[in-house]
């Protein structure tokens, strides 16, 4: 089975959100980042260079493997 092309990274959250270049999506970015979180109970996580996710839910495809 191919492997997803999306992966966590060890790039920092907070240095993403700090690189938004006008300081009101920056603070509404880091407000959403803050209320995910706290729905989630997960710390958040770079996936690629742009995506930020909150824990793991694992999936079942088609052919009935599972995988985050």
């Amino acid at each position: 089975m191919a492997e997803p092309k999306t992966r966590p990274t060890n790039a920092s959250v907070a240095a993403f959100l700090g690189a938004i270049p006008q300081p009101e999506r920056r603070r509404d970015a880091r407000t959403v980042a803050a209320m995910m979180r706290a729905a989630t109970g997960a710390r958040a996580t770079m996936w690629g260079p742009t995506i930020i996710g909150f824990g793991r839910q694992p999936i079942t495809g088609s052919t009935g493997q599972a995988t985050d």
